[in-house]
């Protein structure tokens, strides 16, 4: 907004009569910004933020690194149990149909099978622990994610 939105010069004729300012500069005014409970708000999260970011800094750099170096290590594990355990499922799944197609069964029935035995296992049916190789931890872990599983299996 600039100086002569502001000020309205008045000629100095006796005829001449004031002429309001036009609504937009009214409208202009209004729109000052935040009410004061938004700017607080805003400042305490920015508060928040920095208190956060302090905390991280306030820490020697060798600390920093550190959990930095712990954290790839945690990832770095992940990832290795990923590779491996699609490995496992890989070479299962060539076994599977290997001795499928030697007894004269299709891919389509191992798919439903393995499927049917997802499901069963899913819904708590199966809590058979294939002669030992199965312990009741790996069944509890399964239960816990068994929303997430769920999806992965769907028929149809």
């Amino acid at each position: 907004m600039t100086l002569k939105d502001q000020i309205q010069v008045v000629p100095a004729n006796a005829e001449a009569v004031f002429i309001p300012p036009p609504e937009a500069t009214k409208a202009k005014a209004q729109d000052t910004g935040p009410t004061l409970e938004e700017a607080i708000a805003r400042n305490e999260a920015l508060t928040e933020k920095i208190d956060a970011l302090d905390a991280i800094l306030a820490k020697p750099l060798s600390e920093i690194l550190a959990d930095r170096e712990k954290a790839e290590e945690a990832a770095l594990a992940w990832d290795r149990f990923g590779a491996m355990w699609m490995l496992s499922q890989r070479a299962m799944r060539r076994v599977a149909l290997d001795l499928a197609a030697q007894l004269g069964v299709s891919e389509e029935e191992v798919i439903a099978r393995a499927m049917t035995n997802a499901n069963a296992v899913l819904n708590g049916a199966d809590e058979v622990d294939l002669g030992g190789t199965i312990a009741p931890a790996q069944l509890q872990h399964i239960a816990r994610h068994r929303a997430f599983l769920r999806k992965q299996f769907r028929t149809g």
